[in-house]
């Protein structure tokens, strides 16, 4: 693997399969009361510019079982959020950690604090993509199904930073992508374009959500309305109306499907309570495989 983890584009098969095995490992020996703490006495600086719930809790629990310290840093209380230039925070907090989360807006700042640090750098989620949520949902996928190859992923919903991940994904795992997102909310367009030209099994842009769910082994989702998008919440709820999983997009799907959602979820929306409470859901497993997967990360890097 490279020095940094920006964005799943950059890894290859073995990289992911090295996450994933590592995950699963981790995962065992939590479950069986196994110490390993083979980070001990490293220490992760977490920088903060959105609010977090599942991010924050699972890296910073994370290191403490591996044996390590995570840091939370919040921009408004350091001098990144007094002016600092990233070049400068990213050299300086080389020296004092031995790898730094990041959890912000800009990809760019993300890339660029990469760029400038001597110490690995670990995109926790930008506008454009969540390479850490993706790979736990592969990995889900991969102990519900046994494999990812060969299967269809249906993603319904806004074209956001979720979307643009699993196009990244499809565009290096042998797995069909459907993806279907009313007009004018379509994915990043440099994104799709190179993912529709590398992907080996299709990525497809439907304005049908139906079209998208036939015969799907998972239906996945997302809010409508990201963070930072509050201002655009009730026109967004006209315009996605009918991009919702429920228990006729679900009918599309194959009978033993897998529903999936990041969270959090906002029930009556994106997804109905029926689907993401009922027995395809596997939502909550997806969530705490944030956990296993990001301290598999965190491993190899670090």
């Amino acid at each position: 693997m490279r020095k940094d983890l920006l964005s799943v584009y950059e890894l290859n098969l073995a990289d992911f399969e090295k996450i994933f095995d590592e995950a699963r490992r981790l995962k065992k020996a939590l479950k069986e009361g196994k110490p390993h703490a083979s980070l001990k006495g490293k220490t992760l600086g977490m920088i903060f510019d959105k609010s977090s719930t599942r991010t924050r809790i699972s890296f910073e629990v994370g290191m403490y079982q591996l044996g390590g310290i995570a840091l939370f840093l919040n921009s408004r209380d350091t001098q990144i959020g007094r002016g600092e230039i990233i070049a400068d925070s990213a050299r300086m907090m080389s020296r004092y950690l031995n790898g730094i989360m990041i959890r912000t807006y800009a990809q760019a700042d993300v890339e660029e604090f990469a760029r400038s640090a001597s110490i690995p750098v670990i995109n926790g989620l930008t506008d454009l993509l969540h390479p850490c949520q993706i790979l736990s949902d592969l990995f889900t996928i991969k102990e519900k199904k046994g494999s990812y190859q060969g299967i269809k992923v249906a993603y319904i919903g806004d074209g956001n930073n979720i979307a643009n991940t699993w196009i990244d994904a499809a565009a290096r795992l042998p797995f069909e992508l459907a993806l279907a997102c009313p007009e004018g909310y379509d994915p990043d367009p440099h994104i799709m374009a190179r993912g529709m030209k590398e992907s080996k099994e299709g990525i497809v842009l439907y304005r049908d959500p139906f079209e998208a769910a036939k015969n799907a082994d998972v239906l996945y989702t997302d809010v409508w309305a990201s963070m930072g998008q509050e201002s655009e919440q009730e026109e967004r709820k006209k315009v996605f109306k009918y991009y919702q999983i429920n228990k006729k997009v679900l009918k599309e799907a194959k009978k033993d499907a897998l529903v999936m959602h990041c969270l959090p979820a906002h029930r009556g929306e994106e997804i109905t309570a029926e689907v993401i409470d009922g027995k395809h859901s596997v939502v909550i497993d997806e969530a705490e495989n944030r956990l296993h997967v990001q301290k598999a990360i965190l491993e190899i890097l670090l």
